[in-house]
């Protein structure tokens, strides 16, 4: 059944990707089969990464960039991370509404999912997500975060080229991209550029670049409208440059090791967090007393904690 799945995902069919990127999301037990089975078919989609504050108009960003790719003859595939829910924890589809008119489209698969708490405005099987996409044949991935701050950088991890989209005239946006995601950007799109104070967040943007040395390629800045479409095409060119001028190629190797390094980190946190023996205890008072260095106070936690892993399954 899985090698079915597997086939029918990599001939493109709709149904069988979503079914497979269900049971990766789920991390079922099929989902390592179904990953083995399409494995070599991966690493031919470029990767858009679209990221920024709430409210700067990134899904609505992001569909005008998949009409602009289905303009150019792409298969354009979205997955959309969205804050999980309070009551079911799946994802609020706010980004599937705004999408809703490329929906019906067969070039096009939409997937809303749910960051289920995972840091940086992602989710923790994105890239495994990427690679089910990858292996449907859909020529661009574009990969839409969670509203963003500054410390909200996975995005910079998986994704080939990266957009920070900042709202025209809200200083405290600006504010908010200056520091994590000023160092991710390949591109900055002053999103609804119609207002009067674009020209000076295209300034202050302009401004902190000026602050950075770069040895290769240097981020852009386009202004668009994505309610009306307006200076997309100049994004998507920009997107182009920054591919053929050999602007990181992320890879679905590289993608895969920031995925272990991230879940080895998730495991060893929960496994610390649950700890309970006498000699956890015994570490703690000693660490808050000053008595164990930092460094010292990790690696006897981290030790307990792979002790006491022996009955865990994979």
């Amino acid at each position: 059944m899985t090698q079915d799945i597997a086939d029918q995902v990599l001939a493109g069919d709709r149904g069988a990707t979503a079914r497979a990127i269900s049971a990766v999301e789920n991390e079922t037990a099929e989902s390592g089969l179904l990953l083995r089975a399409i494995h070599a078919h991966i690493g031919r989609a470029r990767v858009l990464g679209i990221t920024g504050p709430p409210g700067a108009g990134k899904s609505t960003l992001t569909s005008a960039l998949i009409g602009a790719y289905l303009d150019r003859g792409l298969r354009v595939a979205v997955v959309a991370v969205d804050p999980s829910s309070p009551i079911s924890g799946g994802a609020i589809l706010g980004d599937r509404i705004r999408m809703g008119v490329h929906q019906s489209d067969d070039r096009v698969f939409i997937r809303s999912m749910a960051s289920r708490g995972y840091p940086g405005g992602l989710s923790r099987t994105a890239s495994r997500v990427i690679d089910v996409l990858d292996a449907a044949g859909y020529g661009v991935v574009i990969v839409e975060t969670v509203g963003a701050g500054q410390s909200d950088v996975e995005i910079g991890l998986l994704a080939d080229t990266r957009v920070v989209i900042c709202p025209a005239g809200f200083g405290d946006e600006v504010q908010a991209i200056k520091s994590g995601l000023l160092e991710i950007a390949d591109i900055y799109a002053v999103n609804k550029a119609d207002s009067p104070f674009a020209e000076r967040t295209e300034g202050e943007l302009a401004g902190m670049i000026g602050l950075r040395t770069f040895t290769g390629w240097v981020p852009r800045i386009v202004r668009t409208v994505a309610t009306t479409g307006a200076g997309v095409p100049a994004l998507v060119e920009a997107i182009a440059a920054h591919e053929s001028s050999g602007g990181a190629r992320i890879g679905p190797r590289v993608r895969v090791r920031r995925l272990i390094a991230a879940g080895a980190a998730d495991w060893v946190k929960q496994r610390i967090e649950s700890l309970s023996p006498p000699a956890f205890e015994a570490l703690c008072e000693a660490y808050a007393r000053g008595e164990v260095g930092s460094r010292e106070a990790w690696r006897q936690a981290l030790s307990l904690a792979l002790d006491g892993s022996e009955g865990d399954q994979a």
